[in-house]
């Protein structure tokens, strides 16, 4: 009922993601939201996103930035990353996923998208036939859009752990 929304993997943050095992499976592109994802909403690149992407670089990752903010937002983020970048992307509309995997030259299935949200992040990548890894959010402090998103994104993992239960017990 609910696979469309359901995440390839899910884990607490995106800096303890295994990038090297991914690299090791095939994996050659990266595609980040930002807010909440990477930063707090609205914060620029902090020296632990900096040190991450240096990290992405030296693995050999392509990598890409995908928001549905406005450029502004979105360029004072990549100040000092230098990924490609996609803004005012409508997620969950799959275009601008298959955009950003394009920018880095590098084939859907070889990109993973890492974001925090299921009804934008996820879906999308997954409409676009992109692995997903969705990760819980930075901060708390939401625009409330989001804060409604959020108590329906329970009960989609509700059902999600669930699954992934039955699966270990099969």
């Amino acid at each position: 009922m609910f696979e469309k929304l359901y995440p390839d993997a899910w884990v607490a943050s995106t800096y303890d993601i295994p990038f090297e095992k991914l690299y090791r499976k095939g994996y050659r592109g990266i595609i980040f939201d930002i807010d909440n994802t990477l930063v707090p909403h609205g914060a620029p690149a902090d020296a632990r996103a900096e040190a991450l992407f240096a990290r992405l670089k030296e693995i050999g990752f392509a990598f890409a930035l995908i928001s549905n903010n406005k450029g502004p937002r979105v360029q004072m983020f990549n100040e000092n990353i230098h990924a490609y970048t996609v803004c005012d992307a409508h997620k969950p509309s799959p275009v601008n996923y298959l955009k950003a995997a394009a920018l880095m030259d590098v084939p859907k299935d070889k990109v993973l998208f890492i974001g925090d949200q299921i009804f934008t992040d996820i879906l999308g990548a997954h409409m676009a036939g992109i692995y997903s890894i969705l990760v819980q959010p930075i901060h708390p402090k939401e625009e409330i859009q989001i804060v409604f998103k959020r108590k329906l994104e329970k009960i989609v993992l509700y059902f999600y752990k669930k699954k992934r239960q039955r699966e270990k017990n099969s």
